[in-house]
C-alpha cells in the first residue's frame, strides 16, 4: 500500500523551476530519504507534502486522499502529519511533558488519556524520567528528542524529517541516526527524511531519492546507488570516487596517458569516463598501474593516500599498515578490484 503518491508535481517561484516532473509512491511503514546538495528541491517537496507549499502542477496523495491537485488542496493541519524541523522549536517555557502534549492538549485529548500517551512517546523516544526537565536543561540531543515525541504524540502515520540532525555535533548525530530509526521501526510509521548527508541515508533509508536541480537521478535502496549509480553525479555525491578517461573496445578500456588496460564486457564503445571508489584501489607491489605516493593521511583504521597515476591524481582508501610501510615518493602498484564506465559526454561532477 502507498502511503504518499506523488504525481507529476512541478513547482516553480517566480521563472525559477525548482522541481521538475516529480513523481513518486512511498509506501507504507518505508523510511524515505531524499538526498542531494543545497537547491535541488528536497526540501521543496517535504514542505508540498507537508501542506505549507503548493505544487505549480501535479498531485499529492496521502493515504488514498488527494491534499493538492489543481482543484484541491488541504492545509497542513488537516493531513494527519508529524513533521520535525532543522531548528528544535521546543518552547523554552514549557517542561518535556508540556511541549509533548501540546498537540492533545490543542483537540481537547482527556486528560488520561493525554497522560497515557505522553508517558508511551516519552518512554519511545528515551525521555522517561525527563518529563519535568525544562529544555534548558536537556543536551542538543535530548531536546531533537522532545520534537521528534512531540511530532509522534499525535499517532500520525506519516513522519516529515527536514534535516533535523544538522545542528548537532558529529557523535551526537551519529547516535541520534540510530535512535530515528529505531523508534521507526518500532512503531511502524513512515518516514520521509530530508538531508545532504550520505551517511545519513546510507544508514537510516530503505529506499533513497537522489536528486539534483529539481529532478530524480536515481531511487532504490542506499547499497544499490552506492554500487551501481546512473550517472557521475550520483556516484560523486553517494562517495569519494575517482574519475579516469579512457577508450572501451575490444573487450577492454584503455586509461588515457598510461598503458593500462581494464578489462571491459559492457556496451560502451570509444570515449568513455571510469569511474574507481578509493576502497576498489589496493597499493601493490605490481599491478596494472604504476604511480607516485604523494601524500598520506592516518586514519586510524586506514591511511588516506593520494596516488600520482600519469597526471592523474588517484584517491586510495588503504589499510592503516600502509602508514609504518610506505614513505612520500615511493613508487606503488595499483590494482583495481571493480570500476564502473560512463559515456564521455556525460558531465563530471
Amino acid at each position: 500500500m502507498s502511503l504518499i503518491s506523488i504525481d507529476h508535481v512541478t513547482k516553480s517561484f517566480g521563472n525559477v523551476e525548482v522541481l521538475r516532473d516529480f513523481s513518486a509512491e512511498f509506501r507504507d511503514g518505508e523510511f524515505i530519504t531524499l538526498l542531494g546538495p543545497s537547491g535541488c528541491g528536497k526540501t521543496t517537496i517535504l514542505r508540498i507534502i507537508a501542506g505549507f507549499e503548493k505544487p505549480s502542477s501535479g498531485e499529492v496523495r496521502i493515504d488514498g486522499r488527494t491534499v493538492s491537485s489543481p482543484g484541491v488542496f488541504v492545509p497542513p493541519e488537516e493531513r494527519g502529519i508529524g513533521m520535525v524541523f532543522q531548528s528544535y522549536a521546543v518552547w523554552p517555557h514549557m517542561n518535556v511533558f508540556n511541549n509533548v502534549a501540546y498537540p492533545l492538549r490543542i483537540r481537547n485529548t482527556p486528560q488520561a488519556e493525554l497522560r497515557r500517551r505522553v508517558e508511551e512517546i516519552l518512554e519511545a523516544v528515551h525521555l522517561d524520567g525527563y518529563a519535568e526537565r525544562m529544555p534548558a536543561q536537556l543536551s542538543g540531543g535530548q531536546q531533537q528528542r522532545v520534537a521528534l515525541g512531540r511530532a509522534l504524540v499525535a499517532e500520525s502515520k506519516l513522519l516529515l524529517l527536514d534535516e533535523p540532525l544538522s545542528n548537532l555535533d558529529a557523535k551526537l548525530r551519529e547516535s541520534m541516526r540510530y535512535e530515528i530509526k529505531e523508534i521507526q521501526k518500532k512503531l511502524g510509521i513512515t518516514v520521509v527524511f530530508v538531508t545532504h548527508d550520505r551517511l545519513e541515508a546510507m544508514t537510516m533509508s530503505d529506499r533513497v531519492f537522489i536528486l539534483n536541480g529539481g529532478v530524480i537521478q536515481q531511487t532504490g535502496s542506499p547499497i544499490d546507488i552506492y554500487r551501481h549509480p546512473v550517472n557521475p553525479f550520483v556516484a560523486n555525491f553517494m562517495g569519494e570516487v575517482n574519475f579516469l578517461r579512457g577508450k572501451a573496445g575490444g573487450g577492454k578500456i584503455t586509461l588515457a596517458d598510461t598503458d593500462c588496460s581494464l578489462p571491459y564486457s559492457g556496451p560502451l564503445s570509444g570515449d568513455v569516463v571510469v569511474a574507481i571508489r578509493p576502497e576498489n584501489l589496493r597499493l601493490t607491489a605490481e599491478g596494472r598501474l604504476r604511480g607516485k605516493l604523494t601524500a598520506m593521511f592516518y586514519l586510524g583504521e586506514a591511511s588516506d593516500c593520494r596516488v600520482d597515476a600519469g597526471g592523474a591524481s588517484l584517491r586510495v582508501s588503504a589499510e592503516a599498515g600502509t602508514w609504518d610501510r610506505l614513505r612520500i615518493g615511493d613508487t606503488v602498484g595499483l590494482d583495481f578490484e571493480s570500476f564502473l564506465a560512463y559515456p564521455a559526454e556525460e558531465a563530471l561532477p
